[in-house]
């Protein structure tokens, strides 16, 4: 299945179905959900990274669960806006997961979310290290997803006076 814009991808979407934001990471991939109304993105889980399939079957049975009409995943970019090594990785591990569950499917660029987050944990929270990395996937997840629900949501309608 191809990869969609986030525009592409809202307009695809069936009605009162939820977005599942993707943060891949090395050990673990951070779940984000949207609500219905795509405005809002809240921290889900974090699976343990596997092996594709069976990470796959996971995620498909969370979208089942939850009525996700589609997902974005973190795309990682170097710092200079090129897609190296790791962004063409996460590419082509969105376009399988895509097939596999038959979900349409777009990336959000992702550079320094899980630094903003972790930031966040510390400076506002005083987080450990130990209890950061229990939780920063899934709320990188949020962040990708709510970036991504913030740029493309449509412009407010223009009401004409009469």
């Amino acid at each position: 299945m191809p990869l969609f814009n986030m525009q592409q991808l809202r307009a695809a979407l069936p009605r009162n179905s939820r977005l599942l934001g993707i943060d891949l990471g090395t050990r673990t991939i951070g779940l984000a959900l949207s609500d219905v109304s795509l405005l809002l993105a809240s921290s889900y889980a974090a699976l343990a990274r596997g092996k594709f399939s069976a990470n796959a079957r996971e995620i498909a049975a969370i979208a089942q669960k939850e009525n996700v009409g589609g997902l974005v995943a973190g795309l990682p970019l170097s710092l200079d806006g090129s897609v190296g090594p790791a962004a063409q990785a996460a590419k082509d591990w969105l376009r399988n997961l895509s097939d596999q569950t038959g979900l349409p499917a777009a990336l959000w660029d992702e550079r320094l979310s899980s630094s903003a987050v972790n930031r966040m944990l510390i400076d506002d929270l005083d987080m450990t290290r130990k209890r950061r990395s229990a939780v920063v996937d899934k709320l990188a997840a949020a962040y990708i997803l709510q970036a991504a629900l913030d740029a493309s949501r449509p412009p407010p309608s223009e009401t004409v006076a009469t």
